[in-house]
């Protein structure tokens, strides 16, 4: 049977063995609150009719632990990496406003595309570059007329969440402009059907919004990158600073504003984290997704806009539902998956990096928060096929025991991996 219709077969079979077995258990009392915005009657159904539900969605087996209490996230989903099943999700396609978790498809789409080539690759920043940033954006600290590497502004990009750098690397790529349209085109080749771009880094702006599915796609599409999964996984780095005639460049450094991977601000440091993004502005909230691994399993987990009033909720939530998955993993039958990309279906695709010009108003994300820790990343050679991929360049982390992915094989179907572009 082709592996498309046995996917679909298995997706059709959860949702009706959800009927029969176990109902799905509702949570809309959830987004019940006088005053809260309520998740609309009808959502896509992309990956599974299961998904398109508003609610809380999963299906409990013998011995499945139960989800944990006092989620308060608009939208969250917990899903299976490797095999793309989602465990349990909730709203996963209530269209919501992303924040700078969109920088994780602005940076898949971007980050092999040959205009960045090589790392190496050095650039002089203009005022233009830096033009059109909104009011309040994160920044890493680029400044005009001084030239940094591509492999500098990605750790700006990942690190600090710097729209300055993200504004600068789109000028390398061709211009805002283009570069939004390209995430767009990039959006529809991984199905992330949810998900309209108006600004490359994520800045609040009119009918620009995303979803913990297409958020999750994003990340596990970026994951297939060596870089991407390099930068994701670095939590402290040297950024350079000003240039004194006659003197050697200063540098000083930056942290990883993803409080899971460093365990800053009194969050704890979740074990086998490995990424990938946070974000927050006024109208998003916060948002994260993360990916972690323990005893070869790999997670994917997504929260968007807790209403808990809890410090640092969105990373409470997120580590709370990424045990629960861990502990329920062979325990629950999928509420749906995680959609291969198009060109994995057709044999054709746009490729990363191509797509239409458009002209759309560009503007920006921030957030805050840095990281307090600096080591050595490791491989984890645990499962799977295929050959592990090399880490070159960056400062890469490993703390408290967590094993990173930065370096581990991706057994993922051959079904979504990125074909290779004509």
């Amino acid at each position: 049977m082709p592996a498309l219709k046995k996917a679909a077969l298995s997706v059709t079979s959860a949702a009706l063995l959800s009927v029969f077995l176990v109902g799905p258990a509702s949570a809309a009392g959830q987004d019940a609150t006088d005053g809260e915005p309520k998740p609309p009657a009808g959502m896509s159904q992309v990956g599974g009719a299961q998904l398109g539900r508003s609610g809380t969605q999963v299906n409990l087996g013998p011995g499945a632990p139960v989800l944990p209490k006092n989620l308060t996230g608009r939208s969250w989903m917990v899903s299976d990496a490797e095999t793309g099943d989602v465990l349990a999700s909730h709203n996963p396609h209530w269209r919501l406003p992303p924040a700078s978790t969109l920088k994780m498809l602005f940076a898949d789409t971007l980050i092999e595309a040959p205009a960045l080539q090589p790392k190496t690759l050095s650039y002089t920043v203009k005022d233009a570059d830096l033009a059109g940033m909104g009011e309040g954006s994160s920044l890493v600290g680029v400044k005009e007329d001084l030239s940094y590497t591509v492999h500098d502004l990605w750790l700006g990009v990942f690190l600090r969440s710097g729209n300055d750098a993200v504004h600068v690397l789109a000028s390398m790529y061709g211009g805002v402009p283009k570069t939004v349209a390209d995430m767009q085109a990039h959006a529809v080749e991984l199905q992330a059907l949810d998900t309209t771009v108006v600004s490359p880094d994520g800045y609040d702006a009119p009918r620009q919004v995303s979803s913990a599915y297409d958020l999750t796609l994003f990340a596990r599409s970026g994951m297939q990158k060596a870089d991407f999964r390099e930068y994701c996984a670095t939590a402290t780095a040297q950024f350079p600073g000003e240039q004194k005639k006659g003197e050697k460049r200063e540098s000083f450094g930056i942290q990883n504003t993803n409080r899971l991977l460093t365990g800053a601000d009194g969050v704890g440091q979740y074990s086998g984290v490995a990424g990938v993004k946070n974000g927050y502005t006024t109208h998003a909230g916060n948002t994260f997704t993360g990916v972690a691994q323990r005893n070869g399993k790999v997670l994917l987990v997504t929260v968007m806009n807790p209403s808990s009033k809890e410090t640092h909720a969105v990373y409470k939530e997120a580590a709370s539902l990424l045990d629960w998955g861990f502990a329920a993993t062979g325990k629950v039958t999928p509420v749906g998956e995680l959609v291969p990309p198009k060109s994995a279906e057709t044999g054709t695709g746009t490729g990363t990096g191509k797509g239409a010009q458009a002209e759309q108003p560009a503007a920006d994300a921030g957030e805050h928060g840095p990281g307090t820790t600096k080591a050595a990343a490791a491989a984890d050679e645990s499962g799977g096929a295929g050959i592990a991929l090399a880490i070159v360049g960056g400062v890469l982390v490993l703390v408290a025991g967590a094993v990173f992915l930065v370096n581990r094989r991706w057994p993922l179907p051959d079904l979504v991996r990125r074909l290779p572009r004509g």
